[in-house]
Formats: C-alpha cells, sequence, structure tokens
C-alpha cells in the first residue's frame, strides 16, 4: 500500500509556490530629538505624562523600500508646571518584499513600528534620566488599535467629505 497524499483543494498548482513575504529593517536612527527640561531641580509631587504619537511612511527610489518615522511627543507636568518635553523622531529604513499590497500599510503602521518601539523607548528612558530626571519607562504602544483608530478617522473624513 502506497501513500498518497493530495494537496488541499485551495493550494497553489505544483511548483508555483507563493514566496514568502519578507522584512529586512536596513537600519534604524534618530531622525530628530528635543528635550527641555524646565522642571530641573524641583520636587517632583505626582508627574502627569501624556504621549502623543504618529507614524509617517515614505516609498523609497526603489518601490520595495521605504521609510518610517515614529514621531513620539512626550509632555510632563507636575500641579500644571512643565517638568520636561521630549520629542522624538525615530526612523527605520526598511526592504519589504512579496508582501501583497492589501497588507503594506498594516505592514509598515503596525508591524515596524512594533519593532522599532523598545529602541526609542529606550533612548526616551536614557535621555530623561541623564536630563537629572527619574528615567521615563512607556508602556507598550498598541500599534493595532492605533491604526485603526486613523483608518476610522480617514473613513470618517471621507464621509464627511
Amino acid at each position: 500500500m502506497a501513500d498518497e497524499t493530495t494537496p488541499p483543494a485551495d493550494a497553489p498548482p505544483a511548483g508555483t509556490a507563493t514566496p514568502e513575504p519578507q522584512i529586512q529593517m536596513v537600519s534604524q536612527y534618530v531622525k530628530d530629538l528635543s528635550f527641555e527640561n524646565p522642571g530641573i531641580g524641583r520636587q517632583v509631587k505626582s508627574p502627569k505624562v501624556e504621549l502623543a504619537v504618529d507614524l509617517q511612511a515614505g516609498r523609497g527610489s526603489d518601490p520595495t523600500q521605504y521609510e518610517l518615522v515614529m514621531k513620539l511627543r512626550i509632555t510632563a507636568t507636575d500641579d500644571g508646571k512643565p517638568m520636561f518635553i521630549i520629542e522624538l523622531a525615530y526612523a527605520a529604513y526598511v526592504i519589504l518584499k512579496n508582501v501583497p499590497e492589501d497588507y503594506l500599510q498594516q505592514v509598515l503602521m503596525i508591524e515596524i513600528p512594533r519593532q522599532l518601539f523598545p529602541f526609542a523607548r529606550r533612548i526616551i528612558s536614557d535621555v530623561t534620566r541623564d536630563g537629572g530626571m527619574m528615567p521615563l519607562m512607556l508602556e507598550p504602544i498598541d500599534f493595532v488599535a492605533l491604526y485603526r483608530k486613523k483608518m476610522a478617522e480617514t473613513a470618517g473624513q471621507r464621509v464627511a467629505s
């Protein structure tokens, strides 16, 4: 008795395997960094920290090359007085191959920022510590929720137009 295996009905014909999507992180770099520290020397009671995140993606000269810039703006106040303000633009240059067009935006706005965030978080922690404050350890960011919110806002703008 010979073992015969039949491929699933939805499998591509033999010899036409779909290439796997590939993400290659070519480089990561600080594009811009600003740290203002007007609260140095003040006793901090209970600081209020606000975080704003903005993601921008652009295509490079080659259709597989992209630059993603994750902009983080953090403001900390205590009793309404500014303690510090950090603005960080952390960027990555990536090559994406075999990523279906339908998923390209999701890869750029969810997966790449998810990979970049730990490095940006470390930079912010180091800057606040070196600036004379307690190191600020940002909580992880839900880039999926951020993406969904942005898509809902874009859809709302289209409907309103």
